[in-house]
């Protein structure tokens, strides 16, 4: 994938570069503009086709919370330009997939290439009960070649060598060669330390995190949005 990132705005986008017949998968919703000839089909959110693919999307979107369709965009010619942005204000990090896979929190898929995608994961049952990744499923990409994902404020990178604990809702990717358990923080679901679940990771590998919590953000809002009766 041949693409740039901006850099003279607090809030990026990446500007995709196609050639002719060169296809993207991107989030449904994030494209900005596009210039010189690019095709935009919108397909299920499934690798199959009819109506197995059809249960497959709507198992995707249900366990997942993934858009039920998906965006596929295509280079009528050389040097055509597609623009995307994230839902949310954030930063956009590549992920290099083929020797590393990772696996990816929800809403933090942005785009990849048409060699590449995402699978759903089943979790053990602890894990999808109080974990907010997913459910009973997390992102586990598959493939070689270019995945772009976003986050909600700016991405750390961190080496675990060993043991790494991180709020659940400031994840956002994570090397599949860790091992992690979602577990609650102060043992009563954050009644003594204010604070709520945690992912704890085990083993050798990259975890990926975002600065800002948007759980909090909405927390600290609703006071202020009015509601009827």
């Amino acid at each position: 994938m041949n693409y740039r990132i901006t850099q003279s705005t607090a809030f990026p986008l990446a500007e995709i570069t196609l050639s002719r017949g060169e296809e993207v998968q991107i989030e449904r919703g994030c494209m900005a503009y596009h210039m010189g000839g690019v095709e935009l089909t919108g397909k299920m959110n499934s690798s199959s086709g009819g109506f197995g693919g059809l249960l497959k999307a709507v198992g995707r979107s249900v366990t997942s919370g993934e858009s039920f369709f998906i965006t596929r965009a295509k280079g009528l010619n050389d040097g055509a330009i597609l623009a995307i942005a994230p839902a949310v204000p954030g930063m956009i990090r590549e992920l290099k997939l083929g020797a590393e896979q990772w696996r990816i929190r929800d809403a933090a898929f942005l785009a990849c290439d048409a060699e590449c995608s995402y699978e759903m994961k089943r979790q053990s049952f602890g894990k999808a009960l109080f974990g907010g990744t997913g459910g009973f499923f997390i992102m586990e990409t598959r493939g070689t070649g270019t995945m772009l994902v976003n986050s909600y404020g700016d991405i750390l990178e961190i080496s675990v060598k060993d043991s790494l604990v991180v709020d659940n809702s400031h994840v956002v990717a994570w090397s599949s060669t860790l091992n992690y358990d979602i577990k609650v923080a102060s043992g009563v679901f954050g009644f003594k330390s204010g604070e709520g679940l945690v992912n704890e990771f085990h083993g050798n590998g990259t975890v990926l995190i975002q600065t800002r919590n948007i759980q909090s953000l909405a927390e600290v809002l609703i006071p202020f949005i009015p509601t009827g009766n």
